[in-house]
């Protein structure tokens, strides 16, 4: 049973760069998809990256295209969100997910979601 905790939030100025961290306990990451999504108070939950079993497909959604990077590094059944050119309104709690199949882009086909990290970006 796969475990998955959320680390690397916190505040950082606008324009700065967060790396988030998704670490997996009881179980191997390698077989699997993988995505994080993030969600901001009073706002519903947003997809935001997605990366395949091997890291070779990737997809983002628009606004952060260009900015933020998903990878994976399946030895130390990691997945990471490196957020650089950080924006206000990128602030959320952020958290990942194995996906489970159906539309990537969609929170309701992944499991094993983590407890999320926070990331503040001031202005």
């Amino acid at each position: 049973q796969v475990q998955l905790v959320e680390s690397g939030g916190g505040l950082v100025q606008a324009g700065g760069s967060l790396r988030l961290s998704c670490a997996a306990s009881g179980g191997t990451l390698r077989s699997y998809a993988m995505g994080w999504f993030r969600q901001a108070p009073g706002k519903e939950r947003e997809f935001v990256a997605y990366i395949s079993w091997n890291g070779g497909t990737t997809y983002y959604v628009g606004s952060v295209k260009g900015r933020f990077t998903i990878s994976r590094d399946n030895a130390k059944n990691t997945v990471y969100l490196q957020m650089d050119s950080l924006k206000p309104e990128d602030t959320a709690v952020y958290y990942c997910g194995r996906y489970l199949g159906g539309t990537y882009y969609s929170a309701r086909g992944y499991g094993y979601w983590g407890q999320g990290t926070q990331a503040t970006v001031s202005s």
